[in-house]
């Protein structure tokens, strides 16, 4: 049995992955700033296997307190993943200040406190397969960036780039970090922009399922513990070509946000 604290386990890839590592026998400490809302998740295990938990993650109190708290009731800590995010797209001219706060609280400095408690328990554990795991769920749009979701597509640059810059010093510790980048995908964070100019691009392309992302990251990421799993791989091929040239992605924005224009007017 392993042992694993997620957090954004209210709706989305969070409460898709604590159902999918309950149902094969793990625990988990499901954690959301919303703790009513992840009730549901009791269906599925016994109080023995989950924990919920309500953490803001943009109080790095809280995080410590929770980490200690998981700490004391497992004999280890092998999975913490940083799945809470937030998404509030607009243009320059309508982007608002509260909204830059809130995306860069949660998205970039959540997961950066969530990573620095997990490592100072991790560091101490016991070396079994390593001394733990740390998932960060970054985006594609932190590998090419997406207008209209220009303060998310920051955050998530500053994840991805904390995640990759800090793999090599956690290496010497034995811990494992993994961060994950998604396209779009059809979860509670996007649906209120179906319909939404502002969000075209998230809808340019097939949006995945969050079972999608979920298998991945049980099946690969927890497996094999890369350092990056960008998913759908061709597409992400496609945005890592884009970052490196970003005055030729930004002559295809155009076009792509034509297209998902297109695709929303389909969207029932």
């Amino acid at each position: 049995m392993k042992h694993h604290l997620i957090t954004g386990c209210a709706s989305g890839f969070g409460f898709a992955l604590a159902v999918t590592l309950l149902q094969r026998g793990d625990s988990v400490m499901a954690c959301d700033i919303n703790a009513g809302s992840m009730e549901p998740l009791r269906a599925y295990a016994s109080p023995e296997r989950l924990q919920l938990r309500q953490l803001d993650v943009r109080d790095p109190a809280q995080w410590e307190q929770t980490m200690q708290t998981a700490a004391q009731l497992w004999p280890r800590i092998d999975t913490v993943m940083n799945v809470a995010g937030v998404l509030r797209p607009d243009f320059v001219p309508d982007i608002l200040n509260a909204d830059i706060d809130l995306t860069l609280d949660v998205n970039t400095k959540g997961a950066i406190f969530g990573t620095q408690a997990a490592f100072r328990v991790m560091r101490n554990q016991a070396d079994q397969d390593g001394r733990g795991h740390i998932i960060n769920i970054a985006s594609m749009a932190g590998i090419a960036p997406v207008p209209g979701l220009s303060v998310y597509s920051a955050s998530k640059f500053a994840l991805r780039g904390y995640s990759l810059a800090i793999a090599h010093e956690l290496r010497q510790f034995g811990i494992s970090i993994t961060v994950v980048c998604p396209a779009g995908a059809d979860t509670p964070m996007v649906q209120p922009y179906k319909h939404k100019e502002k969000a075209a691009l998230i809808f340019s392309a097939p949006l995945l399922t969050a079972g999608q992302v979920v298998r991945a990251i049980v099946d690969r990421g927890l497996v094999k513990r890369p350092l990056e799993i960008v998913l759908p791989g061709p597409r992400g091929l496609l945005a890592k070509l884009a970052g490196s040239f970003p005055a030729l992605a930004s002559l295809l924005a155009g076009s792509m946000m034509r297209t998902g224009i297109r695709n929303q007017a389909k969207i029932t």
